[in-house]
C-alpha cells in the first residue's frame, strides 16, 4: 500500500484500477452496490461523530455559567420574584433597560426572527446565536439529560414583541421553542406574553394607550358618535348606545365590502343585492323573484350610488347548477367592469355575513341619511358616508401616533403600558389539550407543506380580519 501510493506512481496506479474496478462493477453490480453502501455507511459514520463532537463543545460552552453579554440581568437573586423579558430587537431592547425596574426586571433583547426550532436538528438548534444566548439566560441547560428547571433563573418569563404581524411571527417562533424545548416551564406557568399598545391617542393634556385597530376603532366611535343622532327615510332617530352599535356594524360592514372588492366585485353593487331579504342563493332558480330583487337594488342604486348608474343587469344560465347567474354591469373612470353574482358567490361566508349586516342595518330606515345635529346636520346618500362623518369628528383635534415597534416607545411610555406589574396587561400561556397543541405547532411550523396547505383552507374562512 505504501508503495502504490507514492506519489510518483500513484497516478499510474489510480488510473489502472479504474479502467479494471469499473469492469469488474459492470459485471458484479450487487458487488458494487454492497461496496458503494458501505463506503456511504462510513460516511455517515465519520459524520455523526464530528456533529457529537460539535454538539458537546456548544453544550459545554452552555454550560459553563457565564451570563450572555445582551442581558441585562436583575439583582433579586430568588427566581420566584425574578422577571425575564424577552424583547424583539436592540432598540426596543435598549429602552427597556432603561425603563425597566432593576430590582427584579432583566431584559433580553434578541435580535431578528429566530430558528424555526420545529424544522432545525437540535444541533444545528444549538448553532444558532440567538437560541444560545436564550438558553443561557435562562440558566436550567437544554436537552432531556441536561436539562434541570431548579436551576431556572426566573420564574416570570415574558415575550416583548411588537403589537404588529412581524411581531406576531416572532412570538410564535418564540412560542415554538419553549413548546419544544421547556414544556415544563409553560406547565409550570411561567411563561406570559406582554401586551403593548399599538397606538398612542392624545387630545390636548390627556393621553391613552389603545392595543390595536380594534382599540382604535372602539375609542373613536366612542368618541365620534356621542353628540350626533342619524336619521334614515321611514326610520326612527338613532342616537346615543343605538348609534354606536349601528356605526360598529356598519364599519363591520365595509371590511366586509373590502373583501368582496378584491374579489372583483363592486362594493355598492353587493350592497343594494344584500340588503334584499328574498337575496340568496335559493332566488337563482327563480327568474321571477330574481327579477324583483334587481327591480329593487335598482332603485336603491339611485340614492346611495348616484354618480355608478346605470347599473346593466341580465341574466346567464347556470347549467352546472340548473339555476341562473346574476351579471351587473358598471362602468367606473370610463372602464367597464362585469360583477357575477354567482351560486359560489350567494353560498360564501362574506356574502352570507353581509347579508345579515345589511338586515340588521336596515332599521336606520331608507337612504338618504341625515348625520349630525342642528345647522351641522349634513345629509349623505349612504350609511358608509354617515359612519366616516362620524369619525371625521373622532379625529378632530386628536393626535394618534401608531408605533411601527416598541423601539419607537421611550423609555418610560414602555414602562407605563407593558412593563409596570400595576398597569401593564399579561396573557399567561397554558396547554389546554396537549394532543391538540402538539399536532398545530408540526402543522403550521414543521416541514410539510401540504397539512399546512389544508389546514389554511379549512380555517381561513373563520378568521374574519386576516393581515398578511
Amino acid at each position: 500500500k505504501t508503495k502504490l501510493g507514492n506519489s510518483e506512481v500513484k497516478g499510474t496506479v489510480e488510473a489502472l484500477v479504474n479502467d479494471r474496478l469499473a469492469i469488474y462493477f459492470e459485471e458484479h453490480p450487487a458487488e458494487a452496490r454492497r461496496i458503494m453502501l458501505k463506503g456511504l455507511e462510513a460516511a455517515r459514520v465519520r459524520e455523526a461523530t464530528r456533529k457529537a463532537k460539535e454538539l458537546a463543545r456548544r453544550k459545554g460552552a452552555l454550560d459553563g455559567g457565564g451570563l450572555p453579554g445582551k442581558l441585562a440581568d436583575c439583582q433579586e437573586r430568588d427566581p420566584a420574584l425574578s422577571e425575564l423579558f424577552i424583547v424583539e430587537g436592540d432598540s426596543a431592547g435598549g429602552s427597556a433597560k432603561q425603563g425597566r425596574d432593576r430590582r427584579n426586571q432583566a431584559i433580553l433583547p434578541l435580535r431578528g426572527k429566530i430558528l424555526n426550532v420545529e424544522k432545525a436538528r437540535f444541533d444545528k438548534m444549538l448553532s444558532s446565536q440567538e437560541i444560545r444566548l436564550l438558553i443561557t439566560a435562562l440558566g436550567a441547560g437544554v436537552g432531556k439529560e441536561d436539562k434541570d428547571l431548579s436551576k431556572l433563573r426566573y420564574h416570570t418569563i415574558i415575550l416583548m414583541c411588537d403589537a404588529d404581524v412581524d411581531g406576531a411571527h416572532i412570538r410564535t417562533l418564540l412560542l415554538t421553542f419553549f413548546y419544544r424545548h421547556y414544556q415544563e416551564i409553560i406547565e409550570r406557568g411561567h411563561l406570559f406574553i406582554a401586551q403593548p399598545p399599538l397606538y398612542r391617542v392624545k387630545r390636548g393634556r390627556t393621553q391613552q394607550y389603545l392595543k390595536d385597530e380594534f382599540g382604535l376603532e372602539d375609542y373613536l366611535i366612542e368618541l365620534g358618535a356621542g353628540d350626533m343622532t342619524l336619521r334614515g327615510q321611514g326610520g326612527p332617530a338613532i342616537a346615543g348606545t343605538p348609534l354606536k352599535q349601528l356605526v360598529k356594524k356598519a364599519i363591520r360592514l365595509e371590511k366586509v365590502l373590502d373583501v368582496l372588492e378584491r374579489k372583483g366585485r363592486n362594493r355598492h353593487v353587493v350592497t343594494a343585492l344584500a340588503r334584499q331579504p328574498a337575496m340568496d342563493a335559493s332566488v337563482l332558480t327563480d327568474e321571477a323573484g330574481l327579477r324583483q330583487v334587481v327591480a329593487a337594488a335598482e332603485a336603491y342604486l339611485k340614492v346611495a350610488a348616484p354618480d355608478l348608474v346605470p347599473v346593466s343587469f341580465s341574466f346567464e344560465q347556470d347549467r352546472e347548477h340548473a339555476c341562473l347567474s346574476l351579471i351587473a354591469s358598471t362602468r367606473t373612470n370610463g372602464a367597464a367592469h362585469r360583477n357575477l353574482i354567482d351560486r359560489e358567490l350567494c353560498l360564501s361566508p362574506e356574502f352570507e355575513e353581509l347579508r345579515r349586516l345589511a338586515r340588521e342595518l336596515a332599521a336606520a330606515g331608507e337612504p338618504p341619511y341625515t348625520i349630525g345635529e342642528g345647522e351641522a346636520a349634513e345629509l349623505v346618500p349612504n350609511l358608509q358616508q354617515a359612519v366616516a362623518r362620524v369619525m371625521a369628528q373622532a379625529r378632530k383635534g386628536l393626535e394618534i401616533q401608531r408605533y411601527k415597534g416598541l423601539g419607537e416607545m421611550n423609555a418610560s411610555q414602555l414602562w407605563e403600558t407593558t412593563m409596570s406589574p400595576e398597569s401593564r396587561t399579561l396573557l399567561q400561556v397554558k396547554i389546554e389539550d396537549g394532543y391538540e397543541a402538539d399536532e398545530i405547532f408540526s402543522t403550521l411550523m414543521g416541514d410539510e407543506v401540504e397539512p399546512r396547505r389544508k389546514f389554511i383552507e379549512a380555517n381561513a374562512l373563520n378568521v374574519r380580519f386576516l393581515d398578511i
